[in-house]
């Protein structure tokens, strides 16, 4: 019966084949049943080299993992046994009525400013890739302002731009205005965060779409062009279909971070779910408690964005596996 005989080469760091640091070269070939070559069949591996085939055993893995091992069983000791944790009010406060109130704002605002930043952003990316150099200024400027602020500059920006532009107007530019707007009356909190979070996330998102979009081939553009399609109907049809496996992963981190992040608009009053939590131990002073609560839910939103992630990813990868 014929069979697969691996042969190994073994040199050592002289030349000869003694030494610890040994390099082996493994070859595979067709054997008969007799060892002769030829035909297909089954590895063999001679006694002497099956020796050094085997895995060098690696006993710090087995430490590391031992210490892992420890470690959360005391974490999770600690979180059972420390009565200042408070279970029973975690539990208590889990649903309440103020808690999810503010479970729907982030939610809301999540979605509101992802999706604006995204549409937002997909302008920008297509901004920067043209042959105008006016658009591939402004887009290159937007990014790099808004992606250079912090988050909380932006929003306490926005939240006292009263006390920069009392007023608003719309009118012919640099001529007479038609009518004004009280800034002050018209930029409440909500829409502060709104404003803040969408610029912030087109900043962040233009550079991902672009990405996305280099990653296509010049020749899919060059042969829909040839077809006699339109620029948009390329983009749209062609372009952004293929580029979307290469935007997936990282945009669906950044929704990932956009929900965590949404948490900084607490700052500027508005009741999102942390600032939900802040109000109730603010009148029963149980803080770790309650920031437990708020934990336990953006663990569990986090957790259902990436698995939706997956699936998304999966299935636009479906594709290229194919």
């Amino acid at each position: 019966m014929a069979s697969l005989r691996t042969e190994h080469g073994r040199t050592g760091p002289n030349g000869g084949t003694d030494g610890e640091d040994r390099v082996f070269r493994a070859r595979t070939v067709r054997t008969d049943g007799a060892g002769r070559p030829g035909g297909p069949g089954r590895t063999a591996v001679d006694g002497a080299d099956a020796a050094f085939a085997r895995p060098r055993p690696r006993p710090l893995r087995g430490v590391a993992a031992a210490v892992g091992l420890v470690l959360v069983a005391m974490a999770l000791n600690a979180l059972v046994t420390n009565n200042a944790f408070r279970w029973d009010v975690v539990a208590k406060y889990f649903t309440a009525k103020t808690v999810l109130a503010g479970l729907v704002t982030t939610l809301w605002l999540t979605a509101v400013a992802f999706t604006g930043g995204f549409v937002l952003g997909t302008a920008l990316a297509v901004m920067r890739l043209s042959r105008n150099p006016v658009l591939v200024t402004l887009s290159f400027g937007y990014t790099w302002l808004f992606r250079s602020v912090p988050m909380l500059v932006q929003l306490l920006f926005w939240y006292n731009i009263s006390l920069l532009y009392p007023k608003l107007s719309l009118g012919i530019p640099f001529g007479p205005a038609f009518t004004e707007f009280s800034t002050e009356r018209m930029i409440s909190s909500l829409t502060a965060a709104v404003i803040g979070l969408v610029l912030h996330e087109a900043g962040q998102l233009a550079e991902i779409v672009r990405a996305g979009i280099l990653s296509v081939g010049r020749d899919q553009t060059e042969a829909a062009e040839a077809l006699g399609l339109g620029g948009w109907r390329i983009f749209r049809r062609i372009v952004l279909p293929q580029a979307m496996p290469a935007i997936l992963p990282p945009a669906g981190s950044q929704i990932i971070s956009l929900l965590k992040g949404t948490s900084i608009v607490s700052v500027i009053a508005v009741q999102d779910l942390l600032y939900a939590t802040q109000l109730i131990y603010n009148r029963n002073y149980l803080v770790i408690p309650l920031l437990l609560v708020a934990t336990l839910w953006y663990l569990l939103l986090t957790t259902l964005l990436s698995v939706v992630q997956h699936f998304v990813e999966r299935h636009y990868a479906t594709g290229d596996r194919e």
